[in-house]
């Protein structure tokens, strides 16, 4: 197995193919063989679509041979998020109910990077429905952060990040319901990306209109995941977010590096009691990074609070609404925390329902104010390192000696207030703690602006390189 090509940029394969200096078979053969190697001990993928893979780096380089017209990621490897559907392979969706589930039809984001020229190498693992922040289900098992096997990679796209810290391709396909993109990139070190609302349109939602789930890109590098989000990116009838808008252009400054005179509102705590302080110190040092580029830091008043009450109704009902039906005949068969999520939502009312939307307007309008003063917001991804890969979703979070709620109360508090609100926002590291595991930063910007908020990754990328830095797996 070649390490180099495995952890070989996206951009730099895809130009390396371009040009015939490597071909795809070359790139997918070696993604292939990490997968194989890997796959045992993280337990990422529930799906290796391996012929197929084949078969389609060599059409790759035939068209490369025949002087064809290329895609921007022509040859390049990507795997899929087992939420997201693929034409032809399962999309079981860590659940026993949907195992035999098989799509006819790419999702939309699925398709673009197809036309693009990449290859499918796989489905990834995903708790059962995407409903916890930890990747584990009766029907997959357990999957393990490549730093560390006794942690999770966070959740529910905790299959894709392992992927991509441990090499397993370049690119990945993440949704992101309640921080399900981000909370993975922080816990492997990786770069996730939650686009705005409609951005990348967000294929078969319950709701369109209220949906608060979204598909981006999940890489290395925020150049990989810049270009992965402009291939994914457009309108497509099924998202009606993504039919009123469309991505800003960049301020060519930011794309310079140049930071000067970017305000940042910094939030050390969002509704979460207690931050780990090498957490806190390494998001202290990303923002010394960004100041000595020439930006402006303010810390938020500590009382910015994203009323998580109500986004507990919102997620906690809707997950009701979908689980109650099932247990009568299934309850045997659904993850045990999926089934209590449940039974907490039933407690919610019809009036509880209409009082936390109202609520989400007000934190959109407060969201939007706070971005009327700084051009970003910036606080940690995660309050504290990955937790066990065994860990009760349902228990509290327990952090600096003091219990401090569930995961979305605690770990995870910083990144579903955007889920609600719409904003992009990406994580990118930011440093390791003393127990060898991953932090990250979450950067928030302004609707359609995803591209000033990667500009301000990027710098932050320069400053201080992070994607050298590798897992070291048992059997490599």
């Amino acid at each position: 197995m070649d390490i180099e090509l495995v952890f070989m940029r996206a951009t730099e394969v895809a130009d390396r193919i371009r040009r015939r200096e490597l071909s795809a078979v070359e790139h997918v053969e070696a993604v292939l063989a990490a997968i194989e190697t890997w796959q045992p001990h993280i337990n990422a993928f529930v799906t290796v679509s391996a012929d197929a893979a084949r078969a389609a780096a060599r059409a790759a380089d035939q068209r490369v041979a025949d002087g064809s017209a290329l895609g921007s990621l022509h040859g390049v490897a990507v795997s899929v998020k087992d939420l997201v559907d693929v034409a032809g392979l399962p999309c079981k969706k860590g659940s026993r109910l949907h195992a035999d589930d098989v799509p006819r039809e790419d999702a939309p984001a699925v398709a673009r990077l197809r036309d693009a020229g990449a290859i499918v190498v796989g489905k990834t693992t995903t708790p059962e429905l995407g409903h916890k922040a930890l990747t584990d289900s009766l029907l997959d098992g357990v999957t393990r952060n490549p730093w560390d096997l006794a942690r999770t990679p966070g959740g529910s796209s905790g299959g894709a990040s392992a992927a991509v810290a441990a090499g397993l391709g370049p690119l990945a396909v993440g949704t992101d319901g309640a921080g399900s993109i981000r909370g993975p990139a922080a816990s492997a070190g990786i770069v996730g990306l939650k686009p705005t609302r409609g951005a990348v349109p967000h294929h078969g939602a319950g709701d369109p209109f209220g949906n608060q789930s979204f598909t981006g890109p999940m890489t290395r590098t925020v150049a990989d995941a810049a270009h992965m989000l402009a291939v994914m990116a457009g309108p497509h009838a099924d998202d009606p977010f993504s039919l009123g808008g469309r991505l800003e252009a960049p301020d060519p400054r930011r794309i310079a590096g140049d930071l000067a005179g970017l305000s940042i509102g910094y939030a050390e705590r969002m509704a979460n009691p207690e931050v780990d302080p090498a957490v806190v110190a390494n998001t202290e040092a990303s923002l010394s990074a960004l100041e000595a580029l020439g930006a402006r830091v303010e810390p938020l008043p500590d009382g910015f609070d994203w009323c998580e009450p109500a986004g507990r109704v919102l997620y906690q009902s809707g997950i009701a609404a979908r689980v109650l039906p099932l247990l009568a005949q299934s309850r045997a068969d659904l993850t045990p925390s999926l089934v209590r999520f449940a039974e907490w939502g039933e407690r919610w009312t019809a009036r509880d329902v209409a009082a936390a939307v109202a609520a989400r307007g007000d934190l959109y309008r407060r969201v939007q104010a706070l971005l009327g003063r700084h051009d970003v917001l910036v606080s940690p991804t995660t309050a504290c390192t990955a937790l066990a890969a065994d860990f009760d979703a349902t228990a509290d979070v327990v952090i600096n000696g003091r219990p401090c709620g569930i995961t979305r109360q605690s770990w995870t508090a910083y990144q579903y207030p955007f889920n609600l609100t719409g904003h992009p926002a990406v994580s990118v590291p930011s440093g390791f703690a003393p127990d060898g595991l991953p932090t990250g930063l979450q950067i928030v910007g302004r609707w359609w602006r995803d591209l000033d908020v990667l500009a301000v990754a990027a710098a932050l990328e320069r400053a201080r390189p992070w994607a050298a830095r590798r897992p070291r797996l048992p059997a490599t």
